[in-house]
């Protein structure tokens, strides 16, 4: 079976322009132009649900990562802006609202107010890296490949 090189995926301008942007904030910090923002996580364990609670200040810009997988999002305090890679427009967000987000997505965030964040995984794993290595794709041709296999498995 063939899979896409991640340079030959027929990108979004949302997703060219995210990536660019994670690339722009990355160089900067490592040339020390800009510093490196944390914010501040949280994490909930229930049985069978993991919540990742992530607050971020206002006047940032947070880039997220790409997720593998639909996902229940709680804005429980704030107010942001977000692009995704999807391309749409960008998206408005005021507290309190909830979402569904599709696999594959990543943002880019810029938060006008103090805003909590809250991701919602069905998981019994409470291993936090091993949490990270089932919700995440560390890139799009890593997407790829395991919706490949999430179809393949569908089908068997």
């Amino acid at each position: 079976m063939e899979y896409l090189a991640e340079k030959d995926i027929n990108w979004s301008d949302g997703r060219r322009a995210i990536v660019a942007l994670q690339t722009t904030i990355e160089e900067g910090i490592e040339s020390g132009a800009f510093e490196k923002y944390e914010g501040k996580l949280t994490h909930h364990f229930a049985p069978g649900l993991y919540a990742r609670e992530f607050f971020m200040e206002a006047g940032k810009v947070v880039v997220g990562k790409i997720h593998k997988h639909a996902h229940v999002n709680t804005i429980s305090k704030g107010h942001v802006v977000v692009s995704t890679e999807h391309g749409e427009d960008p998206i408005e967000y005021v507290a309190p609202i909830t979402f569904v987000s599709v696999p594959g997505t990543k943002r880019a965030v810029h938060v006008l107010e103090d805003t909590i964040w809250t991701t919602y995984h069905p998981t019994e794993e409470t291993d936090l890296k091993k949490i990270e290595e089932d919700v995440i794709a560390e890139t799009f041709e890593d997407l790829e490949v395991f919706l490949c296999y999430e179809q393949m498995e569908r089908l068997t």
